[in-house]
């Protein structure tokens, strides 16, 4: 079984044992292929599953940061006009102050949904720009989803974050306001 990029972190956030291949006990000479194959699918199973709490963990805690940076960084800002205004000031400020650029583009429809776009973001310029690594992508940007929503949670927005990458270190960032 091969280690990937982010699986010590995935496991440790997770807290919980590993599934062990049937290989790895020493049994796989006792187990047939069907067996064998049964025990593989499990573990993807379980894998997909840690995977998923792996997330949602990191994006929980992206939320609690993102609330506590925007309450340091709004102490001494005017009141913000509208929703664009906030979101300007999460591209150029608070986007600035974490990731030290500002967003390279942001787009709205004027119905609440906004586009933040990356082209050279800097938790993934590290990784090789091929595609060999875009499936693992979503966990270094299951932080930042939850840095954005909890700091517009503390301006008032309730809003649902999701991350895409096409092309490595290029990202972007769907921000859909919850209308009350």
């Amino acid at each position: 079984m091969r280690n990937l990029p982010g699986d010590r972190l995935c496991a440790s956030l997770a807290g919980g044992p590993r599934i062990l291949s049937a290989q790895s006990c020493g049994f796989g000479s006792v187990l047939g292929s069907g067996l064998e194959d049964l025990a593989k699918s499990a573990q993807f199973s379980s894998r997909f599953k840690e995977n998923g709490r792996c997330i949602t963990k990191l994006e929980n805690m992206g939320f609690r940061v993102g609330q506590g940076l925007i309450e340091r960084f709004t102490k001494d800002t005017a009141r913000f006009k509208d929703e664009l205004d906030i979101m300007k000031f999460i591209c150029k400020d608070f986007w600035t102050t974490v990731f030290k650029k500002q967003i390279d583009n942001l787009r709205t429809n004027h119905q609440g949904i906004y586009v933040l776009q990356d082209n050279k973001f800097r938790l993934l310029t590290q990784m090789s720009s091929g595609k060999q690594y875009l499936e693992h992508a979503s966990k270094y940007l299951a932080f930042t989803c939850g840095l954005i929503r909890g700091g517009l949670s503390n301006l008032g927005i309730k809003s649902i974050v999701t991350a895409e990458v096409s092309s490595m270190p290029a990202c972007k960032f769907q921000v859909m306001i919850q209308k009350l």
